[in-house]
Formats: C-alpha cells, sequence, structure tokens
C-alpha cells in the first residue's frame, strides 16, 4: 500500500467519531447467514455496512444480499406509525385508533357472518416465535380456521412428500457439514449458486473430494457449471425422470435389498409400476438422452453413499409431491438415508422456511408438527393455552384457496402479516381481485406493498435488525436471531402487535407476554413430544452451541444431527415408497401456447423484491424483470435481443424485455418473479394446485410471445 493510501485511510479513521456494532442474521435465504451491522458516526452523517460473523453455517460468509440487506431499513418510505385508510388515503393514527378500528370492523364480521369469516395469512420470514403465536391467536383470539401462510406455496410439496416418506419433515435429514464427505449428490430443480450462495463451498468442497455431482434443471446455471453431468429435461417431467433412473438401478442390481426389506414398505407395488415403465419412452417425455439416464442412475447407485437435493423446480408443480417422492424413492432404494454422508435434503427457500412450518401457522397445524384433526394433539395444546379443546377450531383451507372463498365472499375479513400475495400467488389479478372484495383488510409490513396499497389498515413491522427471536435454518439447525437496534418512529414487534390485537380480543390471559424468549418457552412446551420437539432448547443453549439441530426432546439433548439412524417415523418405523397413480394433468402447451414458462429467482433479490428492490446496489443488478429465451427460439417468434416481449398465458398477459441465452432448452422460457404490476409472471400461473399438498404450478406454464408493440 503506497504512502498517499496509507494516509487516505489514516484521515477517514479520524473522521469517525463513533462507532456501533449490531448483531443479527440475515433476513433472506434459509440459510440465516449470522452477521453484523456496523454503523459509523461519520462528520454529521451514519454510514453502514454489514459483515459475516462465523458461525457452523456459513462459517462467516454472506453474499451480495447479505451485505446489502441493511440498506431498505433506513429508507425514509419506511412505515413507522399506523396508517388507516379514511376517504382513500392512507392517515396516520396511533396504535390505539388502529387497533380499535380493527377490533370493531373484526367484530362485525363476526357477529354478522360467523367466526370464520375472518382469516389470517402469515409468512415463512416471521420468527418461530411469531409464526407460532400468529396461528395461536388465529385460533384463541379469532376462533377461526382460516390460517395459512406464503410458505405453501414454497415447500408444501417437499414438507408433504418427506412426511408421507419418512414420517417427519425436517429440510435436512443431515447436517450441512456432511455434504462434503458424500461420494455422489443429485440437485434436483435447484439453482443454489443463485439462491443460497453461502451454501455452495460444501458442494465445491464434495467436488475437490472426488463426489459426482449431477444437476437437473432446464437451464444452465451457475449450479449445473459446478455439475459433472447435467439432465437438461422439459419442465414438468421430474417424476418421470426419477422413475427412469429407478428403474434402471433396480435393473442394474444396484439397490440395497436388504434395507428395503428391512426398513421399507411399498416395494413391491412400486415395482410392478416401474416394471410397465419403457426407458425409450422416457426419455423422449424428459428430453434427456437414454445414455445420460444410465450415465446417473449407474453413478448414484454404484456409490456407497449419496444424498438427493430437491428445490422449487421439481416441487412448484401440479404434481410437487409426486416428484419429491419419486427421487425419495431412490434414496430408499439404493440405502442412502439414515447413515454418515447419505440423506435427502429439501433446499428451503424462505428465511424461516423450516420453523414457520412447523408451529402452527398450516391450516391442518399445532404446533410441534401436531395435527389440528387429532384429538391427543388438540388436547394437548389446548392444555398448553389454557382454552377447551372443542373451542379449537378444525382444519381450514391452503393459502390460495383463501383468496378463493374471499372471491366467493365466504370470507370477508383478513390479517396479512408480512407478505405480499398480490405478487406471489398464481393467477395473480383474481388475488387481487378476492381482496378488494374484502369487507376489511389488516396488513402488516415495513412497506406500502402491491398487498398494502389494498389494505384499509397497514400497521408497520419491525425488521431483523430490530426483532429478536428464533429461526430453523436450512438443516433444521434453530438458531437466535440477536437483534437490539432501536425501534424507529411508533414501530412494534410483530409479536408485540399480535399481543395487543389478541388483548383487544378479550384475550390477555393467553398472552401474557413480555419478550420473544417469554414466547419461546410456551413453544417449546406446546412442541413437547410432536414430531418438530424443541423442548430441550433454550436460548442458552442456542448460544452455548451455535444453533441446536432438532429434535431435542429434553434439556440434557444436544440435538439431533442426523435422521432415521434408529428407523423411520411412522409406527411400523419404516419408510413407505411412492407408488404412482393416475398422473396429474399438466399444462400442455399447443399451437396456440408453444411453449414452457418456467420461472425462479436472480441473485439480487429476494421473493417478490418489496425488500431488495428497495435496496440501491441491489436494485441496480437488476432494475426490472426479463425474458430469457434461446436465440433460435427468438428467431422464430421475430424476438430480437433486449427488446420488449408480450408473453401471455390462459391466464394473463405480461410485459418484460427479452434476454437472450443459449443455456435455456429451446422449448422453454424463463421470467423470475421479483416484480410487480405488468412485469408480475404470476399473473400467467393456473390456478390448479397440487392434490395432495395445494402447491400452485409456478414452473410449468404454456405460454406464447410476441414482440410488444406500443
Amino acid at each position: 500500500m503506497t504512502e498517499l493510501m496509507l494516509k487516505y485511510f489514516r484521515n477517514k479513521q479520524k473522521d469517525i467519531q463513533s462507532e456501533k456494532v449490531y448483531d443479527s442474521q440475515c433476513p433472506f435465504c434459509s440459510m440465516q447467514c449470522k452477521m453484523q451491522l456496523i454503523e459509523q458516526r461519520v462528520v454529521s452523517r451514519n454510514t453502514y455496512k454489514t459483515v459475516g460473523v462465523d458461525n457452523p453455517t456459513t462459517q462467516g460468509r454472506l453474499c451480495v444480499k447479505g451485505m446489502n440487506a441493511h440498506q431498505h431499513t433506513f429508507l425514509r418510505d419506511r412505515l413507522k406509525e399506523p396508517l388507516v385508510k379514511k376517504n382513500g388515503e392512507f392517515v396516520p393514527v396511533s396504535w390505539e385508533e388502529a387497533y380499535e378500528v380493527i377490533y370493531r370492523k373484526f367484530s362485525e364480521i363476526q357477529r354478522e357472518k360467523g367466526l370464520d369469516a375472518l382469516s389470517v395469512y402469515g409468512s415463512a420470514s416471521l420468527t418461530n416465535e411469531e409464526a407460532y403465536l400468529l396461528g395461536k391467536f388465529a385460533r384463541v383470539a379469532l376462533r377461526t380456521k382460516h390460517i395459512d401462510y406464503n410458505g405453501r406455496l414454497c415447500m408444501a410439496s417437499a414438507a408433504t412428500g418427506a412426511n408421507q416418506s419418512f414420517g417427519v419433515d425436517r429440510g435436512f435429514t443431515n447436517s450441512l457439514q456432511e455434504i462434503s464427505k458424500t461420494r455422489c449428490i443429485v440437485l434436483a430443480g435447484t439453482n443454489i449458486a443463485e439462491c443460497q450462495p453461502t451454501i455452495m463451498p460444501y458442494f465445491e468442497k464434495a467436488k475437490e473430494n472426488g463426489a459426482y455431482i449431477i444437476a437437473i434443471d432446464p437451464r444452465e446455471t451457475a449450479t449445473t457449471n459446478l455439475a459433472d453431468l447435467h439432465l437438461k429435461n422439459k419442465p414438468g417431467t421430474d417424476a418421470v425422470l426419477a422413475h427412469a433412473l429407478l428403474k434402471i438401478i433396480i435393473e442394474e442390481n444396484l439397490m440395497d435389498r436388504k434395507f428395503v426389506s428391512e426398513s421399507v414398505s411399498g416395494f413391491d407395488e412400486l415395482y410392478q409400476y416401474i416394471s410397465t415403465l419403457s426407458i425409450e419412452e422416457c426419455a423422449e417425455k424428459t428430453g434427456v438422452p437414454i445414455e445420460e439416464l444410465y450415465q446417473a442412475a449407474v453413478a448414484f447407485g454404484q456409490e456407497e453413499s449419496g444424498m438427493i437435493f430437491t428445490a422449487r423446480g421439481i416441487e412448484q408443480q401440479i404434481d410437487g409431491t409426486d416428484a419429491v417422492r419419486s427421487f425419495i424413492n431412490i434414496l430408499l432404494a439404493t440405502g442412502k438415508i439414515g447413515k454418515p454422508y447419505s440423506g435427502y435434503g429439501a433446499i428451503t427457500g424462505q428465511g424461516n422456511g423450516q420453523g414457520a412450518r412447523e408451529h402452527g401457522q398450516k391450516a391442518d397445524q399445532l404446533p410441534g408438527y401436531r395435527s389440528i384433526e387429532n384429538k391427543e394433539d388438540r388436547c394437548y395444546v389446548a392444555e398448553v393455552w389454557g382454552v377447551d379443546q372443542k373451542d379449537l377450531p378444525g382444519k381450514g383451507v391452503s393459502a390460495y384457496e383463501l383468496f378463493e372463498k374471499a372471491n366467493e365472499q365466504m370470507i370477508n375479513g383478513m390479517l396479512v402479516m408480512c407478505s405480499n400475495p398480490v405478487v406471489s400467488n398464481p393467477n395473480a389479478s383474481f388475488i387481487k381481485s378476492g381482496l378488494k372484495k374484502l369487507d376489511f383488510l389488516v396488513v402488516v409490513d415495513m412497506f406500502i406493498s402491491e398487498t398494502a396499497e389494498l389494505a384499509d389498515v397497514i400497521l408497520p413491522a419491525s425488521s431483523y435488525l430490530e426483532d429478536e427471536g428464533t429461526m430453523t435454518n436450512v438443516e433444521g439447525r434453530v438458531t437466535l436471531r440477536e437483534a437490539s437496534y432501536p425501534l424507529p418512529g411508533l414501530v412494534k414487534h410483530d409479536w408485540q402487535i399480535i399481543c395487543d390485537l389478541a388483548r383487544t380480543f378479550g384475550k390477555a390471559d393467553q398472552f401474557p407476554f413480555q419478550s420473544a424468549e417469554e414466547i419461546f418457552e410456551e413453544l417449546r412446551l406446546a412442541s413437547r413430544g410432536g414430531k418438530a420437539d424443541y423442548y430441550g432448547i433454550t436460548y442458552e443453549k442456542i448460544r452455548s452451541q451455535s444453533g441446536v439441530l432438532w429434535p431435542c426432546p429434553s434439556e440434557d439433548h444436544t440435538g439431533t444431527k442426523r435422521m432415521f439412524e434408529q428407523g423411520f417415523t411412522h409406527p411400523d418405523g419404516k419408510a413407505r415408497m411412492f407408488i404412482p397413480e393416475k398422473p396429474a394433468r399438466k399444462m400442455e402447451e399447443d399451437e396456440n401456447y408453444p411453449l414452457i414458462l418456467t420461472t425462479g429467482r436472480v441473485m439480487a433479490h429476494y421473493l417478490t423484491g418489496v425488500q431488495t428492490r428497495k435496496s440501491p446496489s441491489l436494485a441496480a443488478r437488476h432494475i426490472e424483470s426479463f425474458l430469457e429465451i434461446h436465440p433460435e427460439t427468438a428467431k422464430k417468434y421475430q424476438v430480437q435481443d433486449q427488446s420488449l416481449v408480450s408473453i401471455e398465458s390462459r391466464f394473463g398477459k405480461i410485459k418484460v424485455r427479452s434476454r437472450f441465452s443459449e443455456k435455456i432448452r429451446k422449448d422453454t422460457v424463463f421470467v423470475p418473479f421479483h416484480w410487480g404490476g405488468e412485469q408480475n409472471v404470476n399473473q400467467l400461473v393456473s390456478d390448479e394446485l397440487d392434490p395432495i399438498c395445494k402447491m400452485p404450478g409456478f414452473k410449468v406454464t404454456a405460454v406464447r410471445i410476441t414482440p410488444f408493440l406500443s
């Protein structure tokens, strides 16, 4: 470093009048990277930077989103006081007035139209404490059965598939540290290099150690570039692809027959189905050459250890549950589960995508992954909550179905907490229509999102820098997000808002909490004995162990690093193989809609972009959406590179700019989902749902494209 540079940095240091450090965790993906915000007072203004902190999951790494996460929290248009819509305009009011309006309108709706006329729509961005409390609020304070959350659109297929196959759903059956030592890896429908960048070193280390990596994706990505073999299948054919791989494994005598005999049920029935398949037909349907199918199947089958990871690419389909279970079948057939360096991983998308699906936000669920339809579960949780189990409502409906009921005016009021369903749901115009038909809509958020614009009341939420609580990361590790940055303006934490509203509804005794830790203590008790048992986890233990992998059933238990070493969670201790029945109907392309649209993320943005599109550093990387299209396909439809294109499906129409790429299949186009308005790709997506888990089919939509003519 030159003397001139040294002098410059010494002078910069002199300008720093004070410095404060705040611990937190990234608000974005499921890696939940530990970080610190460094706030410096320089002359007459504050400057901020975010740095990574060492931890067992990411060893101090941050991606570009994490490094710039703080930017949106300090924006001037962040909400800092409650707003009530009066004469069509949002007007600042006190918390007391906002609560009074909500209580009056919600009570009026329930008095006139019944308890279930109200609904609650939650989020996988909430802490475990807030997710738990929201489920309790819906069922105890509002006494409505209608609660679900945006994680339904993200993890429903993987969660349902794991529950049906294994008997329990923890995102990773193994710890992240085992990845580097496995011998073969299948990455099915996941672009971790852009969606969870800080997980990549585990896979890079595995490759260094000699692991054979197979990627399944219709596009070439930074993730598929790591692979030894890339199966570039047609969108929507993942279950067929998995069946073909399993057939080859069986025929090549690569099964672990002893494991299947002792630890698995349903193989004989599955074998009858697999025997009817033709590898040639599977190759034709998937668009994957036969030799590549054999190469992948033999590579995975012959190794002593292996892991399969799935993500939204195969899960966000109307047969997503079937696809997940079909890949799990491969693990079970080869005995690669419940032992070192072998297992299944669902690459969770949202920050608390794992924890938020365990403790009561789902329509059919009570804390600890208990069932709301099981009397024993109801009685246990009711006792913890101090209510009669007969007063607990029953099973509700899924996320998208809430908006169907709103359109039918069977739901008349809704509380949306930290979510933006107008942009994130399929058939987005229909969602907007349903929200407009509500008699009363309350939204809790940091900004006026596309959904909040439709609200009658908006309540300002705290950010990841301010809101302490636990988050359960991608591997099932319960982490503690320390957060002590001062709340701006009149902002309250989500858990405080829930407690305040519950007290307004006369439930102060059930919501007495004064801190996140107090809520967690009740969550521990409510989850005790459930599948997702957090009873042995405390804030102190999380701090001392840098996180705890659930289940952790007692205070002297250190957590569970590897699942299923002593058997599976079904009553007979066996895993269940998936036997395909009638295939789900896919939205086939035809002469009117000849191309298949698939969707996904870009590295700089997160979900509907409410936070990342407001970050100057992140927004600059992708200022608008785009259509990724093969040059030959573009030529066929007279589309120029970097030109505006109309994309139309049977459900809607959007306008985005084209971007040529030879890395995508010629029958497929790709659009990211981080934008609203006329760039909202979910306007094109069908309202058809996976019949088992109610996942929409985001990844397969038949479309047509034309040059946009202004």
